[in-house]
């Protein structure tokens, strides 16, 4: 148990990390209305978690150590549903419910997509 937190823990440390880093990156290079490096974080993290759920069905491709590794530490630590929400409720309270309606609409779609995306990709290469 110990040793499946540790890797929880050091994946979501490096993923909690990248995580800002883009999402500062895009605020300051790529001004926009809506919160563009939170949504840009949560679609790679779709399409990345759609790529280790798809190789842990593909048999011993990825032990279940790496799998926590990798989709509940990095992941977990990338994705930023709980951003996300705040920044809704923050833009609805701001009287921007056009923006945040595209907000959700562009996170839930394209998301969906990419988790798939990611699916497909593996099933296409393996």
């Amino acid at each position: 148990m110990f040793r499946n937190l540790l890797f929880i823990g050091i994946g979501g440390f490096i993923g909690g990390i990248c995580r800002y880093l883009l999402q500062q990156y895009v605020q300051n290079n790529y001004p926009s209305s809506i919160p563009l490096g939170t949504l840009i974080v949560n679609i790679i993290g779709c399409f990345v978690i759609g790529l280790v759920y798809a190789l842990s069905d593909k048999g011993n491709l990825l032990s279940p150590e790496m799998r926590l590794f990798l989709a509940t530490g990095i992941c977990g630590g990338f994705t930023t549903f709980s951003s996300f929400a705040y920044e809704n409720v923050s833009m609805a309270l701001d009287g921007e419910f056009l923006y945040a309606l595209l907000y959700v609409s562009l996170s839930v779609i394209i998301g969906f997509g990419a988790v798939h995306a990611g699916i497909l990709f593996i099933k296409l290469i393996f």
